[in-house]
């Protein structure tokens, strides 16, 4: 009789903490699945990794089919996103919105899509497409709620959209981008979905070594490095999030959750600073990081929903040679260092 007592006395406290604004649900890392490779593995047997790794959340660039097949009753949430060259047409045609949907979305019912994402890093306001995010934002959010679907509906962005960054509290949007992303952000808070940011300490710190420490954009350094109106930053990480979100608040979306679409750091074709060691150290930290309660400084207390670029090193890729060494795996699916999903 004591142990059916103090059962309920441990059941009672747990729902009281979990009711309360006290705790913050912790929150675990996903990957970001990419398939821009001619030597990757298939769906099903990536699946499988994922499922033996614990990793419950994935990002997909694109609505590839045999993916989803293989994602089908797995557990796995996955962010979906609407390639670039859709966006225009899904912006201006509802019906070819609704058949995006029905193509996609519907016909996968087995799949646990988390967020659907309009475009990725798409160049605001140079890209003929900018002035069609939001449009395909709300055909395609009309489609899903005509469908009976509760999927929130966003977009990804680059950090390099948030001018000011340093220190965060000045965080605020170019100026021709302003416009475009005030209506976005007013979209987002009269449906309660997040915004996705790509957030890089790699790249700021590649571009800017003279003034930013290594260790700062490693999640290394054992000391405040930066001072923001009192709020203390002691990785880059945290101080980029803070800043995009001091830019959202300045256009209206003080409410607006920020999802880290992409983060990760390459292991290699960069000299001293795209190292093996140097990616393990950050992306475990990072993952680390994201999946407890502490928040940043200027959203303590709750976990950051973050996805890890990238599952696999894609031999395809465009650009330089490192942007293909940000995987965690090899095609093979030996990893390239050890990583801890928790």
């Amino acid at each position: 009789m004591e142990s059916m007592i103090l059962f309920y006395k441990i059941s009672f406290f747990a729902v009281l903490l979990v009711s309360s604004n006290i705790f913050a649900e912790a929150g675990t890392a996903g990957v970001n699945y990419g398939r821009n490779g001619n030597n990757l593995p298939s769906p099903t047997e990536v699946v499988k990794l994922l499922r033996s790794r614990n990793v419950d959340r994935i990002r997909l660039f694109s609505p590839d089919s045999d993916a989803l097949n293989a994602l089908q009753g797995s557990g796995i949430q996955v962010v979906l996103g609407v390639p670039n060259p859709d966006v225009q047409r899904i912006g201006i045609d509802p019906e070819f919105a609704r058949n995006w949907v029905n193509n996609n979305v519907l016909a996968f019912n087995d799949v646990q899509f988390r967020y659907i994402s309009v475009g990725n890093e798409i160049e605001i306001p140079s890209a003929a497409a900018s002035n069609a995010i939001l449009p395909a934002m709300k055909n395609l959010n009309d489609a899903l709620t005509a469908a009976g679907k509760t999927i929130a509906v966003s977009t990804t962005i680059k950090f390099s959209l948030v001018e000011e960054s340093s220190p965060p509290s000045n965080g605020r949007f170019s100026g021709g981008s302003e416009s475009i992303m005030r209506s976005i952000v007013e979209f987002l808070v009269a449906n309660g979905s997040p915004l996705l940011v790509n957030i890089y300490p790699y790249f700021a710190y590649n571009d800017n070594q003279q003034q930013i420490p290594l260790d700062y954009a490693l999640f290394t350094a054992d000391r405040v490095v930066v001072t923001d109106n009192g709020l203390q930053y002691m990785n880059l990480f945290d101080a980029m999030t803070d800043a995009a979100y001091a830019a959202i608040e300045k256009v209206g979306g003080s409410n607006v959750d920020i999802v880290i679409a992409e983060s990760g750091w390459p292991s290699g074709e960069n000299g001293n600073i795209a190292t093996i060691p140097n990616a393990q150290t950050y992306v475990n930290k990072l993952i680390s990081h994201v999946s407890g309660t502490s928040g940043t400084p200027k959203k303590p207390g709750k976990s950051i929903e973050t996805y890890i670029f990238a599952l696999f090193n894609e031999n395809m890729k465009d650009g330089l040679p490192t942007e293909r060494h940000f995987g965690l795996y090899f095609p093979d699916m030996t990893e390239i260092y050890p990583v801890n999903f928790l």
